[in-house]
């Protein structure tokens, strides 16, 4: 089919530039068009440098000349980015782990949300999905992992790893496991200031024998403080998952936290947001679903953020009682508690994936596959 050039450019007019308001045609981003029978040769321009920006506009011009003009086009995009100018900025950025691909940091505005019980189940679901899962208890005001996952009275041995003693840490329900908890009696505070936080997470990051991970959680204090820009400044941090309930104070928190690792300083990727205590459904009625802390709330957040919606985990008893004696509930197979974690699981690793798909792999190593998120694949505990 020969396809002329009229068409071609009248397809292209319905296409927005990254970041701008005119179509690109308009615009005068598309610098040149040729036609050679059924081939189309399409030389644009654009100001967005991000890769993200380069990918929607190439997927953008082939749908839409294909959809618009000739679905059996062949089309080739030379495409051109002219950034202006603009400061340096001081980009964070960490130096990454050997042995560990991905870094998923578990973070909440507001405490009180339930971040720790996401994680420690997030982080079990993944192990039984067939992953290796470290988890890094970065809360060091409030370290709590060590009793969800029944070793509160553990203690990390130090191993030699080429002639330099390294921590080993903690293992339980498959996932290795070091918190600022193991090293301070149950009724001690810490009373530290900031920088000798961070001295102690970079000891347990750095001067740990965490092998091979495909993924480490961090599971970071509330807020947006001190702790978060050390662990950031010290990782490559892959992705960040942020936890809230539905609740509006909860909101008003969990869009900061957002905001944070979007910051052009600190630019994490927002695999999504998380809704736990999502509604109250009783054991004796489990079809019932009461919404005590208001209705999808962290969802419309999701939407109007544009960050993905991850999942909701209901507000249920045994998972409060599972955290409490050490086994998290989502250990409990063929519960609705079970299937709630697995679907929130396999929503962030796919979310992972695309991330890695979309961004430069310089800080993290890529997934390339979904397998062991299937249900018949995963290992039962």
């Amino acid at each position: 089919m020969k396809l002329h050039k009229k068409d071609i450019l009248e397809a292209l007019q319905t296409i927005s530039v990254p970041g701008e308001g005119q179509n690109m045609v308009e615009s005068g981003a598309v610098t040149n068009v040729q036609v050679f029978g059924d081939e189309v040769e399409v030389d644009i321009t654009i100001k967005n440098p991000s890769l993200q920006a380069r990918k929607k506009t190439e997927v953008e011009i082939l749908k839409t000349i294909h959809k618009e003009v000739y679905e059996k086009a062949k089309i080739k995009i030379n495409l051109k980015v002219d950034a202006p100018s603009k400061p340096k900025v001081n980009e964070i950025k960490g130096k990454p782990i050997p042995g560990i691909q991905n870094i998923i940091a578990v973070a909440s505005g507001k405490g009180g949300v339930g971040k720790s019980t996401v994680t420690a189940n997030l982080a079990v679901t993944l192990g039984k999905m067939g992953f290796k899962v470290g988890l890094l208890d970065a809360d060091i005001y409030g370290p709590s992992m060590p009793i969800m996952f029944d070793v509160a009275m553990e203690k990390p041995l130090s191993v030699d790893v080429a002639g330099k003693a390294k921590m080993k840490p903690v293992e339980n329900y498959g996932v290795k496991m070091l918190s600022i908890g193991f090293f301070t009696q149950p009724n001690q505070a810490v009373i530290w200031r900031g920088p000798m936080a961070a001295k102690a997470l970079n000891q347990m990051i750095f001067d740990a024998h965490w092998g091979e991970l495909d993924f480490l959680l961090i599971d970071l204090p509330p807020g947006t403080g001190d702790i978060h820009l050390s662990i950031m400044q010290s990782l490559p941090v892959t992705g960040a998952v942020v936890v809230s309930t539905p609740q509006e104070v909860a909101l008003a928190d969990a869009r900061k936290g957002v905001a944070m690792f979007q910051q052009e300083a600190i630019n994490v990727p927002v695999l999504g947001i998380a809704e736990n205590m999502a509604y109250f459904t009783p054991a004796e009625l489990p079809k019932n679903k009461y919404y005590i802390f208001g209705q999808e709330g962290a969802k419309h957040l999701s939407e109007d953020l544009k960050v993905p919606f991850l999942g909701e985990i209901p507000l249920v008893q045994s998972i409060r009682e599972a955290g409490d004696i050490g086994r998290p509930a989502a250990l409990q197979t063929a519960t609705p508690v079970e299937e709630a974690f697995e679907e929130l699981t396999k929503n962030t690793v796919r979310e992972l994936v695309k991330r890695n798909k979309d961004l430069p792999p310089t800080e993290a190593i890529k997934i390339t596959t979904m397998a062991g998120c299937d249900a018949v694949k995963k290992k039962r505990v």
